[in-house]
């Protein structure tokens, strides 16, 4: 995974609308890029509902936001829409950016052990990482990113 001081890939990939998102396209703003498991699941629609409502206490900070998974563009505009979401999710179904970033890995649940995409945060300013969340508060998760945690 990367860490702290590590400079970033500046593509991230394709939005759910077909853009082209690279972090250069944030230089001068702090880029919070999360990795999440799936569309429409219960953990990843709190995490994007929270960037959502916060949306306008992270612009004030500073922030911007992209969400990243391996579902399709199609799924990121449904889940999108249906969220009424405020930022671009990254359809990343090759998975090249996820594990640039060393956010795919083994997990487990109940009892299985599989690969995945390891729920994560970063905060990227000019293309290197200032900050790395393991350990992400699915339904406070703007909050998070405010405080500093």
């Amino acid at each position: 995974m990367l860490q702290i001081g590590d400079k970033v890939p500046d593509f991230l990939g394709i939005d759910e609308a077909g853009n082209e998102i690279r972090v250069s396209d944030y230089t001068g703003r702090k880029l919070v890029v999360y990795f999440y498991p799936k569309d429409s699941t219960p953990g990843c629609t709190a995490e994007a509902c929270s960037f959502r409502d916060g949306m306008d206490e992270l612009v004030a900070a500073g922030y911007a936001v992209v969400g990243i998974s391996a579902d399709s563009a199609v799924s990121h505009g449904r889940f999108k829409e249906k969220q009424q979401l405020n930022f671009p999710l990254v359809a990343d179904v090759d998975k090249a950016t996820i594990m640039a970033f060393g956010a795919w890995g083994e997990k487990k649940m109940a009892g299985r052990v599989y690969m995945g995409i390891i729920r994560s945060t970063f905060v990227i300013v000019d293309g290197v990482v200032e900050r790395v969340i393991t350990k992400v508060d699915t339904k406070n998760a703007a909050k998070q990113i405010l405080a500093g945690n």
